[in-house]
């Protein structure tokens, strides 16, 4: 009678909030163990707010709306969330600083010189703890880096200026990297200065995988962005296995001599013949004074790196009349031109035979007894860490320019953290469902499942709305219990 009465829009409704959405994160939140590690380190603390629910509240509000702390505090009001009644804007910034804080002297065992130990780096190392067993083992691991930078000061140290992988060189940046696991599971997140190179951060995250999570030997996949002899040197020295990207314009000896081989390559996936099908990819193994190389080919992206660059080339030589400057001054012409008489700039035709030479190539170091195939392949793997860069800007989409310290900053970026690790975590639920959903789609769905609280005969009435679309098979992949259509209120 009372849902009937309601599709009749005969009853009044005293409030509608979203109901869906925190229903399945609450339950991941759980079942991955966030509360019971916060309160672990919360133990002999006197926060008089909870913030083991604030903590939640930016991690939900990052998944479902990215945004500012305090666009967060504003948004709560529209869900149906336990115990975040009473949050105001500063105990979100509480909690922020509570997990970026660096821990005391006696408790920094596994700090590198480049950044101190903090929060969240015991939070990281329970989590890890808690899903480990005589089983686990981490074979691979991925590391890559990115830059995030800051419209204002950027902390006490964080903020600094250095090479912009957002192309923002006038604004300050803070460096973050991440370890994911073969899996593609967030193992962890590093965050340091925006002056950081990458060449010096490889060596500190392996370090601190052994101090951290006490993992004896994995094999590393990293970027060419990590390479330098140094970096190598040590690796080595320390017995770790690794695959690394190879520079292959600025070493030589890959240059010269790893591209000159005339050795067949080997094909490993065929051209794709349907959608799903893997990209073609072809390798072969190049010795060069007991360093192994894998060179890999991609004929797809052969092709799209020749017309790319035909069309660059065809628009230098149709457009002479822009000027020398405008020309040497745009990074994707630059590279094919060259100096001609009282320095203008014409088209260099042995500049683009020799680019020829890398279209759709990559080059691999590597000292593991993998074969080239299983080489290339983990190496492509690397992926993930990027989409996991994608997303973690995503949510970074309104930057932390509302927090001044490091303690803060780092707590902003460590909720995106959390908040795709959850992610990861139903993503993986529904693929051993075998239902590959879009993750927009899934947040849409969820979305629309809604808590209507209405009053009938002077008692009042908790309505569900009905799911639609995914929410359904999401509710049933995360162990979420359906609740009832309609609940009296006590």
């Amino acid at each position: 009678m009372v849902l009937s009465e309601h599709q009749q829009h005969q009853l009044p409704v005293i409030r509608t909030r979203r109901w869906g959405a925190p229903l399945v994160v609450e339950k991941l939140w759980q079942q991955t163990g966030c509360p019971a590690v916060l309160r672990d380190l919360l133990r002999g603390r006197q926060f008089e707010f909870p913030l083991e629910r604030a903590v939640f509240l930016t991690v939900l509000h990052r998944l479902l709306a990215p945004g500012s702390d305090r666009a967060c505090q504003r948004w709560k009001d529209d869900y149906v969330l336990d115990g975040v009644g009473g949050l105001e804007l500063h105990h979100l910034y509480r909690a922020m600083g509570w997990l970026g804080q660096p821990l005391p002297d006696d408790q920094q065992q596994g700090s590198s010189k480049l950044v101190p130990r903090t929060t969240k780096d015991q939070i990281e190392e329970h989590l890890f703890a808690r899903r480990r067993d005589l089983f686990t083992q981490v074979e691979v691991v991925f590391f890559d880096t990115t830059s995030l930078y800051f419209e204002g000061h950027g902390g006490e140290s964080l903020g600094q200026y250095g090479h912009s992988k957002d192309h923002r060189p006038d604004e300050r940046q803070m460096v973050g990297g991440a370890v994911l696991d073969g899996d593609g599971r967030p193992l962890c997140c590093e965050l340091w200065p925006g002056n950081t190179t990458d060449v010096t951060t490889l060596i500190p995250v392996v370090d601190r995988l052994w101090r951290r999570f006490h993992i004896r030997q994995v094999c590393i996949v990293a970027d060419r962005g990590m390479i330098s002899q140094g970096t190598i040197d040590d690796l080595e020295q320390q017995g770790w296995p690794y695959i690394l990207g190879a520079r292959m314009r600025q070493q030589k000896e890959v240059r010269d001599e790893v591209r000159a081989d005339r050795r067949r390559f080997r094909v490993v996936h065929e051209a794709p013949q349907k959608g799903p099908d893997p990209a073609p990819l072809k390798v072969k193994e190049v010795w060069v004074e007991g360093r192994r190389y894998v060179v890999c080919v991609n004929e797809e992206q052969v092709e799209h790196d020749r017309a790319a660059r035909a069309a660059i080339v065809a628009n230098l030589r149709e457009q002479p009349q822009r000027g020398d400057k405008s020309l040497v001054g745009n990074k994707g012409y630059r590279r094919f031109l060259k100096v001609e008489g009282e320095g203008h700039f014409v088209v260099g035709e042995a500049k683009l035979e020799q680019e020829a030479r890398y279209d759709g190539t990559w080059v691999l170091r590597t000292n593991t007894e993998l074969s080239a195939a299983e080489v290339a392949l983990q190496y492509k793997k690397l992926w993930m860490v990027e989409q996991w860069f994608r997303s973690c800007k995503a949510l970074l989409e309104t930057r932390p320019i509302y927090h001044h310290g490091d303690a803060t900053i780092r707590g902003h970026v460590f909720g995106s953290f959390l908040a795709l690790l959850l992610r990861y975590e139903l993503q993986s639920r529904l693929k051993a469902k075998g239902r590959a959903l879009e993750w927009a789609e899934v947040l849409g769905d969820l979305e629309r499942v809604q808590q209507v609280e209405v009053e009938h005969q002077g008692k009042r009435f908790r309505l569900r709305s009905q799911l639609t679309g995914t929410a359904g098979r999401v509710f049933q992949a995360a162990g979420v219990a359906v609740p009832p259509t309609v609940q009296q209120v006590d």
